[in-house]
C-alpha cells in the first residue's frame, strides 16, 4: 500500500508534480505523501483557521504546500457559502489556486453535499470547463460508480472514499470492489477510518492494485495519520478534518496542521523502525498491508 502517486491530465510527473518534492524542506523520499484538506464542510463560525473566500483558500493552499503538503483538497463554495459543483464556482476557484502558484495536484469533492441528485451531480461534472487533477467520489453516495466512470472519461483521476469502522458497514467497500473500473492506475482508495485500529486495514493486501490513503476526522484524525505513516499509506490532514493540533491546542492554519502532521508521521515511522511500538503483531500486520502497491 503506497501513497499519493497517480495519473493526471496536466503533463506533470506520476504524482502530479513537476518532479520536485511538492514543497517544504527535507528529503521527499522521507516524507509521508500528505494531502491537505483546506476547508471541508466547515463554516466560518467554526474558527478563524477556516479559509472561506477563494483568496483565503489560495493563500492557505500556498502556505500548506510550502509546509510540505503534496496535494490540495478544496471544497468549492458559492458566494453564499453553499458547497457547489457549478462550473462557475469550480473553475474560478481552481484558476485562483493555480494563479497563486499552487502547482501540486488539486482535488475537489463530487459528493451529495454539493448536489444530492445523482443525475444532476453527473451533469455538473460533465459541464466543468476547468478540470481538477482528481475528484472525490464517496462510495456511500448513490450513483458513485457511474460518476466515477464519467470523471475518468473526462481525464480526472478518482479518489474513491470508503468509510471503515464504526457504523459504516460493509456495503461501501463491497461497492468499490465490485466497481468495473477500466483503469485502476487512475483510481485511489481513500479509507475514512473511525479509529486507528490496525485490524481495519489488515485485510487490504487482497485489494485491487490501487494507491491507498488513510484519514480520520476530529478525534480520529491524528491517530489515523500515525497509522498511515506506519502502514506506508498516504495521509490527509487539514482544517477540513480537524481543528486542533496533536497536543489539543487550536490550529491557527492549515499550514500549521501540515507541519505538525509531517512531524507526527516522522515520529511514528522512527518508532516503528526502532521496534518501540511494543506491538509486534500489529507491526507485522501493517507491514504486510503496506506491500508494494
Amino acid at each position: 500500500m503506497s501513497g499519493m502517486s497517480g495519473t493526471d491530465t496536466t503533463g506533470r510527473g506520476p504524482n502530479g508534480s513537476d518532479g520536485s518534492d511538492g514543497g517544504g524542506s527535507g528529503s521527499a523520499g522521507a516524507r509521508i505523501p500528505l494531502q491537505v484538506a483546506l476547508n471541508g464542510g466547515r463554516e466560518a463560525a467554526e474558527g478563524a483557521a477556516v479559509p472561506m473566500s477563494p483568496e483565503d483558500l489560495a493563500r492557505s493552499a500556498v502556505a500548506s504546500v510550502a509546509a510540505g503538503a503534496r496535494e490540495v483538497l478544496v471544497h468549492p463554495r458559492s458566494p453564499c457559502g453553499r458547497e457547489s459543483l457549478s462550473p462557475r464556482v469550480v473553475g474560478p476557484l481552481l484558476e485562483a489556486l493555480r494563479g497563486a502558484g499552487v502547482s501540486v495536484p488539486l482535488s475537489v469533492p463530487a459528493c451529495v453535499a454539493a448536489e444530492p441528485d445523482p443525475a444532476a451531480r453527473q451533469a455538473r461534472v460533465l459541464s466543468w470547463d476547468v478540470l481538477p487533477d482528481r475528484a472525490v467520489v464517496r462510495f456511500t453516495d448513490p450513483g458513485a460508480e457511474e460518476l466515477g466512470l464519467a470523471l475518468l472519461e473526462r481525464g480526472v483521476a478518482v479518489d474513491a472514499v470508503v468509510p471503515l469502522g464504526g457504523t459504516a458497514g460493509a456495503e461501501p467497500l463491497g461497492r468499490f470492489l465490485a466497481w468495473a473500473v477500466p483503469d485502476h492506475g487512475r483510481v485511489r482508495l481513500v479509507l475514512e477510518l473511525s479509529e486507528a485500529d490496525p485490524a481495519l486495514v489488515a485485510g487490504l493486501c487482497w485489494l485491487p492494485p490501487v494507491e491507498v490513503v488513510l484519514f480520520g476526522r476530529e478525534a480520529a484524525a491524528w491517530p489515523v495519520l500515525r497509522l498511515a505513516a506506519r502502514c506506508g499509506a498516504g495521509a490527509r490532514i487539514g482544517v477540513g478534518d480537524v481543528l486542533v493540533l496533536p497536543d489539543g491546542r487550536p490550529a491557527r492554519s492549515n499550514a500549521e496542521l501540515v507541519t505538525a502532521a509531517l512531524a507526527e508521521a516522522e515520529t511514528s515511522r522512527v518508532t516503528k523502525a526502532t521496534g518501540a511500538t511494543g506491538a509486534t503483531g500489529a507491526t507485522t500486520t501493517t507491514r504486510a498491508t503496506a506491500g508494494s502497491r
